[in-house]
């Protein structure tokens, strides 16, 4: 991600997101060296749509994943995902998870793709409509799901 990408990406979260990230919140990571965030272009450098996560301590979390409506269903958000996998491989995470709302059939179905699963639910996470979240985590190999099982 770039500065130049700021003006198209603040308005992918203001039709995306009922929370959407502000431009100067974009701004902020690029300088972050905890960020990761990649933006797909067409051809002539237009932004068809963007993913972003942080990480820390071997853990990555996904921030948002969005791609404009007229670039949907044409493998975008599956090169983004890619892309987020990558460096988590890149930094040797021991996990990738995210936070998706259980009505985003599309996204569930796209994660678990990936090898993602359910580890859990937020309740009412979401606001404008309220609704819970569902938590889809990917551990990679010899890794191993850190909660602890009680009898």
């Amino acid at each position: 991600m770039r500065e130049a990408h700021i003006p198209a990406l603040a308005e992918l979260e203001r039709i995306c997101f009922a929370s959407p990230w502000s431009a100067q919140s974009l701004r902020d990571v690029l300088a972050n060296p905890l960020a990761c965030f990649r933006v797909a272009e067409d051809a002539q450098g237009g932004v068809l749509g963007y993913a972003g996560m942080h990480h820390v301590a071997g853990e990555c979390y996904v921030d948002n994943i969005a791609v404009f409506p007229q670039y949907r269903r044409q493998g975008v958000g599956e090169r983004l995902v890619q892309a987020l996998f990558a460096f988590a491989g890149e930094v040797q995470a021991r996990f990738l998870t995210l936070e998706v709302r259980p009505s985003n059939g599309a996204a569930i179905a796209l994660y678990q793709r990936f090898g993602m699963t359910e580890q859990g639910r937020r309740k009412n996470f979401y606001t404008a409509p309220a609704e819970d979240a569902i938590i889809l985590t990917k551990f990679f190999e010899g890794e191993e799901d850190p909660c602890v099982s009680l009898p």
